[in-house]
């Protein structure tokens, strides 16, 4: 059952009383969470260059072995910051992987606590989806891997290492990986565990889009840092960060506002929001559009331009940019209306180019018509002193579904919110029918898995349940409200 609905009022209060309203809130806050301010001089944009992830090489055929670490690198100039990461590097290794090619990853734990990685975006089966409690436990870890909080239902160890199988049967698109465990996926992600992964088909490749150094792969996130260069967070659970946390440095690809040179030419950007909280509205400056060939789950039918691209935690965007628009020599900024600036582009020449962006860019799955309608509201509930993030009244309880939809089928979905939530569903890609009764927004086009629900907003999607039965969850990507149990299971039957 559904809580209460709160009034507009009631909920401003209550973000008061938790500390939230310190955010720099208004009355629908564009902030989705609390700055985090780091104690160490920042440095100038637009110094540190572009780097980009080295792409993960297999052991055999169809076989990928990483392993999760610590390793100091150099983020902020001049100093060093520990890092977890999946082989020692942030972002993590980039897998190119080809759609039908079933593919195992084999992760090795070497870190002090457990971890559990998920294929965000990826048709997984449930064994190698990353559910929060199926952890890979470090040797020598206790056996209670929640710092002697007592064990979850139907929690699962599994000793140094897992094997995740992933059969690749979905199309062409950008997903991205991540750590996933019980109520601790926020640090552990903003240590740095998280990286991409490429799904490529033969649909794509006929396209002539822009390839090579021409296509850029861009995680874009937020951090905090110590005067010691370390990572500055939060106590785990801390209520004065329960919106969420933002930090003060963007990072592109773990470099501080970095700048990339390019060639007067079509670039293909892969966008990705891997931050814990932050929503970015992006934009070009001095001025340009951003023509959006893919969302989440893979490529459009047709190219739409936008000025503007709003993104949310989780949420990806496939665009190509045209820098043979700018002349030689000009510093192109993709900037934040929210925040700032993110990175630069400066077009340092001229050079040929073969590529274009087709009017038809793919036939992507029809809509089908949905068998059942369902409600998921999430919401703040309780008091300021026992709030909690829940959907539908509920704080997360693993192993009790909210739902049992049917393998090979189609649900409309109507999520609900007090605040700004964006809303991720495993296994399940879907398209967004309205916003408050009213057409999807340009940017809402193609088959998705995550969508920003904003404040008393409501959202309906079309969801399709292909691949495989089993335990999956629907949860919101603000890693704080995660967390918090923000999450809740679903059983494809």
């Amino acid at each position: 059952m559904s809580a209460p609905p709160m009034s507009r009022r009631g909920f401003l209060g209550t973000l008061a009383g938790a500390g939230l309203a310190a955010a720099g809130c208004g009355a629908f806050p564009e902030s989705a969470g609390r700055l985090l301010t780091s104690r160490l001089p920042l440095p100038a944009p637009f110094t540190v260059p572009l780097p980009i992830p080295p792409l993960a090489r297999p052991v055999a055929p169809g076989r990928y072995e990483v392993t999760q670490r610590t390793a100091k690198v150099e983020i902020i100039p001049g100093t060093t910051t520990e890092i977890w990461g999946y082989d020692a590097t942030f972002p993590g290794p980039t897998f190119e992987l080809r759609r039908g090619d079933p593919t195992t990853i084999r992760v090795r734990n070497e870190l002090p606590e457990p971890t559990s990685t998920h294929l965000h975006g990826g048709v997984n089966p449930p064994g190698s989806d990353g559910y929060p409690t199926d952890l890979v436990v470090p040797r020598g870890h206790s056996a209670h891997p929640h710092g002697g909080h007592p064990s979850h239902p139907g929690m699962r160890l599994n000793p140094v290492a897992k094997d995740y199988h992933y059969p690749l049967d979905q199309r062409a698109a950008t997903l991205w990986y991540h750590d996933h465990r019980m109520d601790f996926t926020a640090p552990q992600v903003w240590r740095g565990l998280a990286g991409l992964a490429l799904v490529r088909d033969e649909e794509e490749d006929a396209l002539p889009l822009p390839r090579g150094e021409r296509e850029l792969p861009l995680l874009i996130c937020d951090r905090a840092f110590e005067e010691d260069g370390s990572f500055r967070y939060p106590r785990a659970h801390d209520p004065h960060y329960m919106a969420g946390v933002e930090g003060d440095v963007i990072l592109v690809n773990g470099a501080p506002w970095p700048v990339a040179e390019v060639s007067a030419t079509r670039h293909r950007l892969r966008l990705l929001n891997a931050s814990n909280a932050r929503r970015y509205r992006l934009r070009l400056a001095p001025g340009g559009r951003f023509t959006q060939i893919g969302s989440d789950a893979g490529l459009l039918a047709a190219p739409v331009a936008h000025e503007v691209i709003p993104i949310s935690p989780g949420e990806r965007y496939d665009v190509v940019v045209d820098f043979s628009a700018y002349p030689v020599g000009s510093a192109v900024t993709l900037t934040d209306e929210l925040a700032g600036d993110v990175m630069r582009f400066v077009v340092t020449r001229r050079a040929a180019d073969d590529s274009a962006v087709p009017a038809v860019l793919s036939r992507p799955p029809e809509r089908t018509r949905a068998v059942a309608m369902r409600a998921f509201d999430f919401r703040r509930t309780g008091d300021a002193g026992n709030a909690a993030w829940t959907i539908n009244g509920r704080p997360y309880r693993p192993g009790a579904p909210l739902a049992r939809p049917r393998l090979g089928t189609a649900e409309m979905w109507r999520l609900t919110s007090d605040f700004h939530h964006p809303v991720h569903l495993h296994l399940a890609h879907f398209q967004v029918l309205a916003r408050g009764g009213r057409p999807p927004s340009a940017t809402d086009a193609g088959w998705k898995d995550t969508v920003d629900v904003r404040p008393y907003e409501v959202v309906d999607v079309l969801a399709r349940f292909d691949g495989h039965r089993g335990r999956y969850m629907i949860h919101c990507h603000n890693l704080e409200h995660e967390d918090m149990a923000m999450m809740a299971d679903f059983d494809v039957v």
